[in-house]
C-alpha cells in the first residue's frame, strides 16, 4: 500500500478533522508541549484553565510564576516538567522575535530552532512547524510507527528523521495532506488500530498482515 492510498482510505473513513485544534500559533505551540506524554483531553483541560484567567498568550504566560503556572496546567500531567518547559519555550520565542520573528525563517532553520530548545523534541518541533507554521513537514508518533509496521510499509521501523522525510517525499510539499495524515492516523490509532485492534470495518485491513481474521 502507497502513502497516498493510505490518506485515501482513511480521509473516505474519517473525513476532514480540521487539526489542529487552536485558534493563534502560539496556542498550538503551548498544545505541543502539554500533550507530551498524555491525551489530548487532560491538554484541553489544561488549556481551558489557562483560557479562564486569559493567560493563553506570551504575555500572559510570563506574567505567571512557576508555581502558577505548573497548577493549572496540572490536568496535563508532568506539569512541574511541563512548566518548565513553557518557560523555555516562552524565553526562546521572547529571543526569536515572536512569533513573526519564527515565521521569517525558512523551514528547516524553523526546525532547528525549535529543536535547540529544551524540551522540545523532534515530533513537538514538527507539531509546532506543521500546525502552528503551516509548513509542510510530517509528524511521526507512536500511532504512526504502529500503522506502519502492521501495514508492512517502509521506514516503519527507521529512525524518527527517515520515517519522515520518506512521508514528505510521498505526499510532496503538500502541507494540507500531511497535516491530514497525521490527524487520520491518531484518529485510527483511537478507534481502531489500537494495541489490541479493532480489525472489524477497519478501511485499510485488506493490506494489514496483522489483521485479526
Amino acid at each position: 500500500m502507497r502513502i497516498p492510498e493510505l490518506l485515501d482510505a482513511l480521509r473516505a473513513e474519517y473525513g476532514d478533522l480540521q487539526w489542529w485544534p487552536a485558534e493563534t500559533a502560539f496556542e498550538v505551540m503551548v498544545g505541543a508541549v502539554l500533550t507530551q506524554n498524555t491525551s489530548w483531553t487532560n491538554v484541553e483541560k489544561a488549556l481551558a484553565n489557562l483560557r479562564g484567567i486569559d493567560a493563553l498568550s506570551p504575555e500572559g504566560l510570563m506574567a505567571l510564576s512557576r508555581e502558577e503556572l505548573a497548577a493549572h496546567i496540572r490536568p496535563s500531567g508532568y506539569f512541574n516538567v511541563k512548566a518548565d518547559r513553557l518557560r523555555h519555550l516562552l524565553a526562546f520565542l521572547e529571543a526569536s522575535g515572536g512569533i513573526e520573528g519564527l515565521a521569517a525563517l525558512d523551514t528547516d532553520a524553523l526546525r532547528a530552532a525549535l529543536l535547540g530548545v529544551k524540551g522540545v523534541g523532534p515530533e513537538t518541533a514538527d507539531d509546532i512547524v506543521l500546525y502552528a507554521f503551516g509548513r509542510p513537514v510530517f509528524v511521526v508518533d507512536a500511532y504512526t510507527r504502529r500503522l506502519f509496521e502492521r501495514l508492512d510499509l517502509p521506514q516503519a521501523r527507521a529512525p524518527y528523521d527517515a520515517l519522515r522525510e520518506h512521508v514528505e517525499v510521498a505526499l510532496g510539499p503538500d502541507v494540507a495532506a500531511l497535516n491530514d495524515l497525521h490527524a487520520l492516523i491518531v484518529e485510527h490509532g483511537k478507534e481502531r488500530c489500537r494495541p489490541r485492534p479493532r480489525c472489524d470495518a477497519c478501511p485499510v485491513r485488506r493490506h494489514c498482515t496483522h489483521a485479526e481474521a
